[in-house]
């Protein structure tokens, strides 16, 4: 869904089985994660659908599966996720309702999380003899660091959103009936900053974080040189000058 001035919605709609991800559903969102790219998104938003945002895997089409069609459909997974996470433009999960074990994985992708009151969000697999393979053990830890990860993924509990705000999982809760309109205003201010900024920012924050920090800093000391010669910056410190708007290119994605 185009929502104007380079916003786009991907909104998870297979409400009857809860918004879980199948094989097709994983091939139906990375066709609209290219659709976006391909018509210059600045901010993708993703949405799951009724009350739902996205309850995982679907086990009740897993269970019929052979032991090669699960690896390749977790596989299939993972490269979704991958995909998003990777995006140079600025993703944001939109979780208006339960996200569980692969749908908080995918939320996990996202670089912002936004999520409406008292929704359940959990990585849930050891509740089945499994453990989330879909990112959940890297990128959570990452997140909520260590202790809380472990104590999320190894008791399998979910935990309300409320909470989630509270240890740095989501970065905001809002009421069922405002997450909508809170979340395209600010998807609306993040799509005027420069692209080619926020996509320097997701990469060194990404890429520093594996480093020891005199490492990161030289990457973000490397980076300056083309970013203060960028056509943004020099749009930025005109439009300071003439006390107007920004208007930034869009990001070359070639």
């Amino acid at each position: 869904m185009d929502l104007g001035a380079g916003v786009f919605e991907i909104r998870i709609n297979r409400t009857q089985r809860m918004n879980a991800l199948g094989v097709q559903t994983v091939k139906d969102l990375r066709q609209a994660v290219h659709e976006a790219s391909a018509k210059d998104a600045r901010v993708l938003l993703i949405r799951g659908s009724e009350q739902v945002f996205c309850a995982g895997a679907d086990l009740k089409e897993r269970k019929g599966m052979s032991q090669p069609e699960k690896i390749a459909h977790n596989a299939q997974i993972n490269e979704l996720f991958n995909e998003i996470a990777h995006l140079p433009y600025v993703t944001v999960a939109v979780i208006n309702g339960l996200a569980l074990g692969g749908g908080l994985e995918l939320a996990l992708t996202c670089d912002l999380r936004f999520a409406a009151s008292q929704v359940k969000l959990g990585l849930t697999e050891s509740r089945i003899g499994v453990f989330p393979g879909a990112g959940g053990t890297q990128r959570l830890p990452r997140i909520v660091g260590k202790a809380r990860a472990l104590q999320m993924m190894l008791s399998g509990e979910p935990i309300e959103s409320e909470f989630a705000a509270d240890i740095g999982l989501v970065n905001a809760v809002f009421s069922s009936m405002d997450l909508d309109a809170k979340i395209h205003a600010y998807a609306h201010m993040l799509a005027t900053r420069s692209p080619g900024a926020q996509a320097q920012i997701k990469r060194l924050v990404n890429e520093g974080l594996d480093l020891p920090l005199p490492q990161a800093l030289a990457l973000e000391r490397q980076a300056l040189p083309a970013i203060l010669e960028s056509a943004d910056y020099a749009e930025g410190l005109l439009a300071f000058e003439e006390k107007r708007p920004p208007r930034f290119a869009a990001l070359n994605r070639k």
